[in-house]
Formats: structure tokens, sequence, C-alpha cells
């Protein structure tokens, strides 16, 4: 028996206000249901998941799942996913890197970090089309993933 799946907030770190649009209508494309909202860079990322600098209870619920970019200004995707993988409150979030870089030592380093996938971004909007379709059959579709914790 299936269990019933509920909208998650997704949270995407992403330096690039295009890639953050162009990632939006490829999830609208897809007619991706959940709440999808955006960080930054980094640093923007941990102060909404610790609710710092304007963010609350109110305006950031807590993600069921994170897509991140490494190569951000102020604090980067590596040093960001360190951060959330240390923190006791956040270390169950799924994270997703979503990047630009098809390096080897970038692959394996995010993965030695915690990175619950890697995805290298696709260079067309058709290719980010199909990727947030897999995307989002694989981790709201086939996946269970744990429940934000208490708020």
């Amino acid at each position: 028996m299936k269990a019933e799946k509920r909208p998650i907030t997704i949270l995407m770190a992403d330096d690039d206000p295009d890639d953050r649009e162009l990632t939006e209508e490829a999830f609208r494309e897809v007619r991706f249901g959940n709440d999808l909202r955006f960080a930054r860079d980094g640093r923007d990322l941990l102060d909404y998941l610790t609710r710092a600098n304007g963010y609350t209870r109110e305006n950031a619920p807590l993600p069921g799942l994170i897509l991140l970019d490494l190569n951000m200004p102020r604090m980067d995707g590596r040093e960001a996913l360190t951060a959330i993988k240390a923190d006791p409150k956040l270390k169950s979030i799924p994270v997703v890197v979503l990047t630009t870089s098809e390096a080897d030592e970038d692959i394996v380093r995010s993965y030695e970090l915690g990175a619950s996938s890697y995805i290298p971004k696709p260079v067309t909007f058709i290719g980010l089309v199909e990727a947030m379709k897999t995307l989002s059959d694989y981790w709201f579709e086939l996946v269970a993933v744990p429940p934000p914790e208490t708020q």
C-alpha cells in the first residue's frame, strides 16, 4: 500500500536569477505541485534554515528537499552542505546538488559531504524540464523523505 504523499517545501540555493527562474519554469512545465522557494547563496540558505536575518517560522517553512548549487558567492555550496550535515536539526533534509560542474572532484566531494544526489545542470531548457520531471518522479513519487522537523 502506497503512503499518501503530502506537499513539501523545496528550497533551491542558487545565486543566478536566470537559473532560479528557469528551474521554476521547468517545475511549472512538469506540473510540480510543491512549494518552491529560493535562497541567493549559501549564507542566505543557512539563514533560511536557521531562521536568522528576517526568516521566521511563518515565512520560512523547513524544506523537505534542498537543491544546491556549488559555486556561489559569500558561502559556496560545499560550505553550506558541510554546515547542514553538521547540524542535528537539519542533517536529515535530503540535499540534491544541482550545479554546472561535472568535475569528478566536485561529484566525489559532494557525496563525501553528505549530498543525497548530484545532478549536472542541463544546458537546454528541454533538458532541464526532463531533469526536473525525473527529480520530481523520484523524490516525490518513489522515495519516502523524512517529514520536516517540528517547527
